[in-house]
C-alpha cells in the first residue's frame, strides 16, 4: 500500500511540479493516513489493499483526527491530500470506485498555476537549437510539440510514431480515462518533428520500438527524463522558478485565452478536460493579465 503512495508522490513531483515542501507535507499526511488504514484493515481482517478501503474507514479516520485535537485547517489539509490520492488511484485504475467521492470536508483554496510569458517560452524553445546532436533534435521536437498542443507529459511520452500525422499536421493522443482526442499543430512544430524523425531518431537500438520520443538508450523516454531535460533548459535561460511539463501546458492555455482566438469551451476540448470547471482556472490568470496591462497603460491607473 505504501508503494502506491510513493507512486503518487512521484506523480506530484514530476507531472504536477509540486515544491519539496508541499511534497513533504503530502508524504507526512499520507504516511499517517496509511498507518491508520493498515491497522483498520488488519482489525477487520480485510485484505491490505486500497480497494478494501471504504467510506466508513475514511470517516473513522477523520473522527480520529478530531479526537486528537488537530486544528480544522490541518484536518482540511489532510482530507484534501487523502482525496487527491484516491483520485490518483482511480485514474491509475488501482481502484474501481472512489470512496472519497461523497466525503464532505472543508475545501482548500486552489492556487493559480504558474505560467511563463510568451517571451520566456520562445527563449526556452530556442535552446535545443544550439545542439546538433540527435538529443538536441529530439528535445526541439518535444518542446515545440508540447507548446503547440498543450499535451500532458504522460500523453506526449506515450506517443507512438503512428500517432503523429505529418501530412495533415495533427497528433492523436489518449488522455485521462483513455479518452482520445485529435490535436492539430502548427508548421513550426511540424518542421521540428520532421527533422527529428529524419535525423534524430537514430537513437533507436531496436527497429521494433514504436515510441516517438526515445532516450539515448533507444527506449521510450520517461516522465522523469522529460522533466530533467526541461528543467536543464529552463536553468540555461535563467528561469529560477519551479518548472515542469505542466507549466508549459498551463502557459499555452493561458496564451490561447489571452489571444482571444479560443473561448473557454474550445480550450476545454483542446486540453481534454472532462469538466469545464477545471478549465476556468485560466480565466483567473487572463483576468490578472488584463489588469496588469490596464494598470501599465491607462493614464489614470499609473
Amino acid at each position: 500500500m505504501k508503494q502506491a503512495i510513493e507512486n503518487f508522490l512521484d506523480y506530484l513531483s514530476v507531472e504536477k511540479g509540486f515544491s519539496p515542501n508541499t511534497l513533504a507535507a503530502y508524504k507526512n499526511d499520507l504516511g499517517q493516513f496509511v498507518e491508520y488504514i493498515e491497522s483498520e484493515l488488519a482489525r477487520r481482517d480485510l485484505k491490505p489493499d486500497w480497494s478494501s478501503v471504504d467510506r466508513e474507514m475514511l470517516l473513522s479516520y477523520m473522527v480520529n483526527l478530531k479526537e486528537r485535537k488537530y486544528a480544522p485547517a490541518t484536518i482540511s489539509r489532510k482530507t484534501a491530500a487523502m482525496k487527491s490520492f484516491f483520485t490518483f488511484l482511480l485514474r491509475e485504475r488501482a481502484i474501481k470506485e472512489d470512496p472519497t467521492e461523497k466525503l464532505t470536508g472543508a475545501k482548500v483554496g486552489q492556487a493559480l498555476p504558474h505560467v511563463l510569458s510568451v517571451a520566456q517560452v520562445e527563449s526556452l524553445l530556442s535552446q535545443p537549437d544550439a545542439r546538433s546532436t540527435p538529443e538536441g533534435k529530439r528535445d526541439k521536437a518535444m518542446l515545440e510539440l508540447l507548446y503547440a498542443t498543450g499535451m500532458r507529459v504522460t500523453e506526449i511520452i506515450s506517443l507512438n510514431v503512428e500517432d503523429v500525422n505529418l501530412d495533415d499536421g495533427y497528433v492523436r493522443c489518449f488522455g485521462k480515462g483513455s479518452k482520445e482526442r485529435i490535436i492539430p499543430f502548427h508548421e513550426r512544430a511540424l518542421k521540428s518533428v520532421l527533422i527529428y524523425m529524419n535525423e534524430g531518431r537514430n537513437l533507436l537500438t531496436s527497429a521494433n520500438e514504436r515510441a516517438l520520443f526515445v532516450n539515448r538508450r533507444g527506449q521510450r523516454l520517461t516522465r522523469q527524463g522529460f522533466w530533467v531535460i526541461l528543467k536543464n533548459y529552463a536553468i540555461a535561460i535563467g528561469i529560477e522558478s519551479e518548472i515542469t511539463p505542466h507549466t508549459i501546458r498551463h502557459s499555452v492555455a493561458t496564451h490561447l485565452l489571452q489571444s482571444g482566438k479560443m473561448n473557454l469551451r474550445e480550450l476545454q476540448e483542446f486540453l481534454g478536460h472532462a469538466n469545464i470547471a477545471t478549465t476556468q482556472i485560466y480565466t483567473h490568470l487572463t483576468s490578472e493579465h488584463v489588469r496588469r496591462v490596464y494598470e501599465s497603460s491607462h493614464p489614470r491607473a499609473k
